[in-house]
């Protein structure tokens, strides 16, 4: 899977079935595996505010389906 597969799906928080955001980055370490997930706030989308930024590790994705990511334990 791309990270342009990734950036067209939503990122839901499972507990709450909150929308999160979507994926805009990955952090990536010197032995190239992700060190985590850059979701914009979906809040921020029309201003780009880095402050609506967060991130997800590859421990709090439960389910990556056809249209959304299910995340656990945000923030």
């Amino acid at each position: 899977m791309n990270l342009s597969d990734l950036q067209r799906k939503d990122v839901i928080n499972i507990e709450s079935g909150k929308r999160l955001g979507r994926i805009i980055d990955a952090t990536i370490n010197e032995k190239g595996l992700i060190e985590h997930f850059v979701v914009m706030d979906h809040k921020f989308w029309k201003f780009w505010k880095s402050a609506g930024e967060f991130n997800i590790t590859i421990e709090q994705i439960k389910k990556i389906g056809t249209d959304v990511i299910l995340v656990d334990q945000v923030f």
